[in-house]
């Protein structure tokens, strides 16, 4: 669900007291947190539906920092086994910074129930989370910059709480933001390959596994679509890379009051209007 009325600025882990100098290391002189960036892929204020709009372009730096000690919490859950896990515990401002993605390796956090993702500047979500086949609660809220989550999330059959920012969705009730276009069936991928690609074009850096039947991509057709679905408590706009037309038509319905099927996003999608 979506809480209103959002925070006008996220409020630090609350394992940093509550000092000048702790205040000063999360925001700037601007006042504006320092640990992500500012999204201005659409408004997140008022409807704008005319405004094309595309994937984020950054490419993750697994040299960094804040990415290895993402890594190292990431094998410390796995190898504890706890319930509840927030991967961005225990960065700095900047290290959290760094991090714009998770790494494949969250499909073997089976054991965990919530994962919170408060106030980070991830743009994408890797399709592994369908592997966490335990996930029960889903708090990614304040996470402006992500605007839409891979249709494997569809896989964690126990989920059945979350907490989005449902205002900085693709197509959300509120705004109606248009959703990226998708490259069409046929359009030639870097080299034939879908194990390095652009996000700016893709949405993602490889695709490894057919999003609905989870057969091995390589050598298939790619077929990527849009579709919205509700995910625990809230809709989601729902990346879906299918091997073949038949994986495509497999998929259900779209939410009530949303684009009533998969489709290709762009302008011209016939959304219903914002509320």
């Amino acid at each position: 669900m979506n809480p209103e009325p959002e925070p006008a600025a996220p409020v630090p882990p609350a394992n940093h007291a509550d000092s000048a100098n702790q205040q000063s290391e999360w925001f700037g002189p601007d006042g504006r947190p320092v640990h992500k960036e500012q999204c201005t892929c659409f408004s997140q204020h008022r409807a704008n539906r005319q405004d094309p709009v595309g994937f984020h372009a950054e490419l993750q730096d697994t040299s960094s920092p804040g990415w290895r000690r993402l890594l190292d919490n990431v094998d410390e859950a796995v190898a504890d086994g706890r319930e509840e896990f927030s991967p961005l515990h225990g960065l700095s401002p900047l290290e959290r910074r760094d991090v714009i993605t998770l790494p494949p390796t969250i499909g073997r956090l089976t054991a965990v129930k919530h994962l919170m993702l408060y106030g980070s500047n991830l743009v994408r979500i890797p399709p592994e989370i369908g592997g966490m086949t335990n996930l029960e609660e889903f708090t990614p809220y304040t996470s402006h910059r992500l605007h839409w989550f891979p249709y494997e999330i569809t896989r964690c059959t126990k989920l059945t709480r979350s907490t989005v920012s449902t205002r900085s969705l693709f197509g959300n009730f509120k705004l109606r933001p248009p959703f990226p276009r998708l490259s069409a069936e046929g359009d030639p991928t870097p080299n034939g390959s879908l194990g390095t690609l652009d996000p700016t074009a893709w949405g993602a850096t490889a695709i490894r596994t057919c999003s609905v039947c989870d057969c091995p991509m390589e050598g298939a057709e790619l077929h990527q679509v849009w579709i919205s679905l509700v995910v625990a408590t809230d809709v989601l706009p729902l990346l879906v890379n299918a091997c073949s037309a038949e994986c495509v038509a497999a998929l259900p319905p779209g939410a009530d009051g949303y684009a009533p099927g998969p489709h290709k996003g762009g302008g011209d999608v016939d959304q219903p209007r914002a509320d």
